[in-house]
């Protein structure tokens, strides 16, 4: 069996920025394994710009973004395997894995972080009426097809869904010649940046039509159209809102779902909220010496966010390795002593009114540093109101918004020494005060 102290599983942006993380902080037994033939993960196919502005400081397209990851692992010699599956992790972090070129494989690892990624979800999922015809795409296996394969999916095309993906599909296939006729969204918000928004639908004059979903589809064996209807506030269609579309492509962007089966053999509890890890303030996961970030924690909105976790995750996945080895060498019973205090003193992260998740979802008081971001998503759209934690009845934040909606993701940021004098507390809540 092989070894390394620290193999990251994918290696999409935010395994790129793991490992190059462990790296800058002195560990060099890395390894990444990557199922795609490239490094690169989903940014390969995002050939639009928009990225890199909170990382780089300039707008970057989605290759350009990955290359830059891509060029400093080389530099600094982190070995990859590409072509690489992935089949199961052991709770004891033994990883097994086959490719090609060396066939079915298996490593002991010191420390695992979890990099996989997510996925669209599909048309199964929705329980869509009508028969199964072609021109039923995911907007991002569209994306692929038109930008990495080169080839149109239809010149007529409906979108349900307005997540992020669907939106800038919506402009991709009207700059190559293809007639987008709506973008339907089932909730009365949209699901994508307020800037996709603007940039995808308004600047072409491409209709959104919030609380409308697909109530029939049309044609046997290719799709010849669709029928949309407005909900009511439980997502039942409306009689009498029915209207009928032409068109020879649906593109369905309705939601993506973190990659998590191989979380589950490695015995990592999953949260309800995210369908990812629930973590802690270093980005460890329930089964020890596991970690994880970026899209198989929690969706994101920005590659930014998704680099800047990822390179937390990877610092603390070497800090870990470090006490372990230090504990085993039996020269540091003080810093063991600190360690179990750490788990003694437990804060949970719990999300409060208005608010759908938060990550991390428990703090170690021993191991906070001077600052404590957490993460959060809203479950509906507010306007001039507060974001709020408190600790027990003591607040510790507030801060005016102007405006949440769900599909940005929001954070706030707590320090060590303000949460110190509100101690002993059982947790800390965010949620949203409307004025």
């Amino acid at each position: 069996m092989r070894q390394h102290a620290i193999v990251i599983i994918g290696g999409g942006p935010a395994g790129l920025a793991a490992a190059i993380s462990a790296a800058e902080h002195g560990e060099k037994d890395l390894l990444i394994l990557e199922r795609d033939r490239e490094l690169g993960g989903i940014l390969n196919q995002c050939i639009h710009n928009g990225f890199g502005l909170h990382t780089f400081q300039e707008e970057l397209t989605g290759p350009e973004y990955a290359a830059r990851y891509i060029e400093k692992a080389r530099e600094l010699g982190i070995p990859c395997l590409t072509d690489t599956m992935v089949l199961d992790i052991s709770p004891e972090k033994v990883v097994t894995a086959v490719s090609p070129a060396e066939g079915l494989f298996q490593i002991q690892a010191e420390a695992v972080i979890l990099a996989m990624g997510c996925r669209e979800r599909p048309r199964g999922a929705l329980n869509l009426p009508g028969y199964r015809p072609a021109g039923i795409f995911t907007a991002g296996t569209a994306q692929r097809l038109v930008n990495v394969e080169g080839r149109m999916p239809g010149r007529e095309v409906v979108i349900l869904g307005s997540g992020d993906i669907g939106l800038i599909m919506a402009r991709r296939m009207t700059l190559e010649g293809a007639k987008v006729k709506v973008v339907a969204e089932l909730m009365p918000y949209s699901g994508g940046l307020k800037r996709n928004i603007v940039q995808c639908l308004e600047d072409y004059g491409i209709p959104l039509k919030l609380s409308h979903t697909v109530v029939d589809i049309h044609g046997k064996e290719r799709l010849t159209g669709v029928t949309l209807a407005q909900v009511d506030g439980s997502g039942r269609p409306i009689p009498g809102t029915e209207e009928e579309y032409s068109c020879d492509t649906l593109l369905l962007s309705v939601g993506l779902i973190p990659e998590n089966e191989l979380s589950k053999s490695a015995g990592v509890s999953l949260s309800p909220l995210t369908s990812g890890p629930v973590v802690d303030e270093s980005f460890q996961t329930s089964t020890e010496g596991i970690f994880a970030c970026g899209n198989v924690l929690h969706v994101h909105d920005l590659v930014d966010f998704v680099s800047e976790e990822a390179s937390n995750a990877g610092r603390h996945a070497v800090e870990y390795i470090r006490r372990k080895r230090e504990t085993n060498s039996g020269g540091c019973s003080g810093k063991q002593e600190e360690t179990d205090s750490a788990k003694s003193s437990v804060l949970e992260i719990l999300p409060g009114e208005g608010v759908r998740y938060t990550v991390p979802s428990a703090l170690h008081m021993a191991q906070m540093e001077e600052t404590l971001k957490i993460r959060f998503r809203v479950r509906n759209v507010y306007r001039n109101c507060y974001v709020t934690v408190s600790a027990g009845d003591h607040q510790l934040l507030r801060r005016k918004k102007q405006i949440l909606a769900p599909g940005e993701m929001e954070e706030a940021v707590i320090r060590r020494e303000a949460l110190a004098d509100v101690l002993p507390a059982e947790n800390l809540t965010v949620r949203i005060e409307e004025v």
